[in-house]
């Protein structure tokens, strides 16, 4: 099962992180390759997205299903290929370092399952650290980019 985490120094409060992050139209957006979402209802959603699979591309489409929130430090997720067969899970979570600085921890962890199981994890294992990261960086800078206009 691959799995990752990346942290990054936020230049917010951690109730403006957490504002940002409780709406799933803030980041589903910023998910690399991303082509679109729709949410089903406050704890669903699917999300349409293109990946590299070797030389060519791949669109997945994910269920997103919300499994905890726990105001104002962390978001627990499940991860469910509806058109490809893996699963996995995730979180953001943060800690503050100061009044206007926040740790925030991106971790996404996802397996691969049926025939092709094999090659799927492996290209896992080498894309997972540069999804996560991305996506993480992604989401520090929107929200401080939303903090910024909103001062």
């Amino acid at each position: 099962m691959a799995s990752f985490h990346h942290e990054k120094k936020v230049n917010v409060s951690i109730e403006h992180l957490w504002q940002f992050v409780s709406d799933m139209n803030h980041w589903a957006p910023l998910v690399p390759g991303y082509i679109r979402h729709e949410i089903l209802n406050e704890k669903s959603s699917i999300w349409v997205f293109k990946v590299d699979v070797g030389l060519m591309k791949k669109k997945i489409e994910l269920q997103v299903d919300i499994t905890r929130w726990q105001a104002p430090n962390k978001v627990t997720f499940n991860l469910t290929g509806i058109n490809e067969k893996f699963k996995g899970n995730g979180f953001f979570s943060s800690v503050s370092s100061s009044k206007q600085e926040v740790v925030m921890t991106g971790f996404l962890e996802i397996v691969a399952e049926g025939m092709m199981a094999k090659m799927a994890n492996a290209i896992l294992d080498t894309s997972l650290p540069d999804i996560t990261t991305e996506l993480t960086n992604a989401v520090a800078e929107k929200a401080e980019e939303q903090y910024s206009l909103h001062q």
